[in-house]
């Protein structure tokens, strides 16, 4: 047997490779000035392999493809003409040659410049310019979709305790939310694992505050803005207090630009033209009285003897975004919410979402019109049901955002 069927060995089990040397098979390879009747005599040997690396001085030059060389050689009169003949008559003279210790990504590029051969034919790993194996483009297509896998995992894993963390910074204001307002309801469905929603509900001895904000995007961009913007809502109560929404909402704008740097004429252009739409609103106990402030999100009163509700709407500046005003001033409306009034708010994931036979929103009046019809029942009813007439209008299509709503009866 030739020296080169003695050397070769079957690779052990891989633990990840990370580099084209963890790839490299350490396969039979032939000299140069060696025959076309001993590369027959391998092949037959080893029908795996699917390509042949040719060697001068151990550093190689080519690479003969199993299929290509058996095809030539079974043509009348070829084994008679070449099977004495120097093996680099059928040899690819231009192969992918690679060092061991190229990663894997970079071996990929390599690959997909060379082409569909270097998948083919494999490609030739050295160390140090010698030659060391022979690897398999399969197998690299394989390696990389694993390694491609286990990163999609360990994100996720981030994004799913990354959600985690979220729904516990939330869980506060929904208890003190179930301990103020016995008739309650709040659901916070973020298209994505996280989300660019947000709520937060406090408790006082003269009333409660509340609010309801949408940040922008969703997933995880809009998770970070709801970190942000959370925190710069609580820093601004803990500065002003809760009773003056409008005030609230521009200590948070105003916070938000700065952080975002959007504040015109302060260094660099801005980079983030992002923000949020909110409600804020303050209750009264003693007044049975609502102080509220919207940007670009409306509160919704239905009072026991009225027909329908009254919605007040927000102003139409955002909070935040590089064309907001820094010293904008939103409205502050008194808003009376006697004993048994209802009250609703939701972002816009809700009346945005597309659905119905004619593929439109679900609109404002619909959900509306769907509270109305259950104004008696319980707020977590009411919730629950408009929640199932939104999943309906939505049939197959695609979630469009993530959906907040808030229910309260004072």
């Amino acid at each position: 047997m030739h020296p080169a069927l003695a050397q070769f060995r079957r690779p052990g089990p891989s633990m990840g490779p990370r580099s084209a040397g963890e790839l490299a098979q350490e396969v039979p390879a032939i000299d140069a000035a060696d025959s076309n009747s001993l590369v027959m005599e391998i092949f037959y040997s080893r029908r795996d392999m699917a390509s042949l690396a040719v060697i001068d001085n151990d550093r190689p030059i080519g690479l003969i493809n199993r299929d290509i060389f058996l095809s030539q050689m079974s043509k009348p009169f070829h084994r008679e003409l070449y099977d004495k003949k120097s093996c680099i008559a059928f040899m690819d003279k231009e192969p992918l040659i690679v060092d061991a210790e190229m990663s894997i990504e970079a071996l990929t590029f390599k690959t997909v410049e060379v082409g569909e051969k270097a998948l083919v034919d494999g490609f030739i790993v050295t160390r140090e310019g010698r030659f060391a194996g022979v690897g398999n483009g399969l197998r690299l297509l394989s390696i990389v979709a694993e390694m491609q896998a286990e990163k999609n995992r360990q994100i996720m894993q981030s994004i799913e305790y990354a959600s985690v963390i979220q729904q516990a910074m939330l869980r506060a204001s929904r208890e003190t939310l179930g301990s103020m307002l016995p008739d309650a309801a709040l659901l916070w469905e973020p298209r994505d694992v996280v989300g660019g929603d947000f709520y937060h509900f406090a408790a006082f001895p003269d009333g409660w505050f509340g609010a309801v904000a949408d940040c922008t995007g969703h997933g995880v961009p809009g998770a970070f803005m709801t970190l942000l913007a959370s925190a710069s809502l609580s820093q601004a109560l803990e500065q002003l207090g809760p009773r003056n929404p409008c005030a609230l909402l521009a200590a948070v704008n105003r916070n938000v630009k700065a952080l975002l740097g959007q504040i015109h004429g302060a260094g660099d252009a801005p980079q983030s033209n992002d923000g949020l739409d909110a409600a804020f609103f303050w209750f009264d106990a003693a007044r049975q009285q609502l102080q509220f402030a919207g940007a670009r999100v409306a509160l919704h009163v239905l009072r026991p003897a009225a027909p329908q509700f009254e919605s007040i709407a927000g102003d139409r500046m955002g909070v935040g975004y590089v064309d907001s005003l820094a010293d904008y001033a939103w409205a502050q409306h008194a808003v009376d919410a006697p004993q048994g009034s209802l009250l609703f708010v939701s972002t816009d994931g809700l009346t945005d979402q597309i659905g119905g036979p004619r593929k439109i929103a679900f609109g404002k009046r619909r959900a509306l019109d769907q509270i109305l019809e259950r104004r008696d029942n319980a707020a977590s009813s009411i919730c629950a049901s408009l929640l199932d007439a939104l999943a309906d209008w939505q049939g197959k299509q695609a979630r469009r955002d993530d959906v907040t709503l808030f229910f309260a009866r004072v």
